[in-house]
């Protein structure tokens, strides 16, 4: 099997979405319900391995309760 390799800049946004998360004490089925995503695609955004849509971005942000901005702020730490 070949190996792919990761896109840095989604392996970076997944694990952002991932502390966020964690942080808010959410589990991953319960995020992806309030999203509208399947558990297994909130899984493989978190591990870099999924390029999600601007709507399905917009819908994780909505259900973590967070702006587009704070989504995408990579430098902040929680």
């Amino acid at each position: 099997m070949a190996e792919t390799r990761k896109n840095p800049i989604l392996e970076k946004f997944g694990k952002h979405i991932r502390a966020i998360r964690t942080i808010k004490g959410i589990s991953q089925e319960v995020l992806a319900s309030k999203a509208g995503v399947h558990r297994t695609y909130l899984g493989g955004i978190e591990r870099g391995e999924r390029n999600p849509s601007l709507k399905n971005i917009a819908a994780i942000a909505e259900a973590l309760q967070v702006s587009l901005v704070e989504l995408f702020d990579f430098d902040k730490r929680y």
